[in-house]
């Protein structure tokens, strides 16, 4: 269960960002693995959204608002929960434009 404490509140303005995604009309099977997914099944898909992040102009936005929250689950802004748990515990934005540049995958 997400801690929303830390979501950013209902103004529109918070959100408007995911009305540009490049994931907004594809549902959440490429972005989530379903339970007991592993292996090869579960590194190709989490590569099929990944390369969906690469192309979106608002993976910067998307990244940061995964990292902000502490999002537990699926692909954000390019990165599976295991590698944005991986990161450093005091993520600013230098962090987030280094992980959400062109050509990191």
């Amino acid at each position: 269960m997400n801690d929303v404490s830390r979501l950013p509140g209902s103004a529109h303005h918070h959100w408007q960002w995911q009305l540009r995604a490049a994931c907004r009309n594809l549902g959440p099977g490429r972005f989530y693995h379903p339970a007991g997914e592993r292996g090869e099944e579960r590194e190709d898909r989490d590569e099929a959204a990944k390369r969906v992040c690469a192309v979106c102009p608002v993976r910067a936005a998307c990244l940061e608002h995964a990292l902000r929250t502490r999002e537990p689950f699926g692909v954000w802004g390019g990165l599976t929960e295991e590698e944005r748990r991986a990161l450093p515990g005091q993520v600013g934005r230098r962090t987030v434009a280094a992980h959400a540049g062109a050509g990191h995958r």
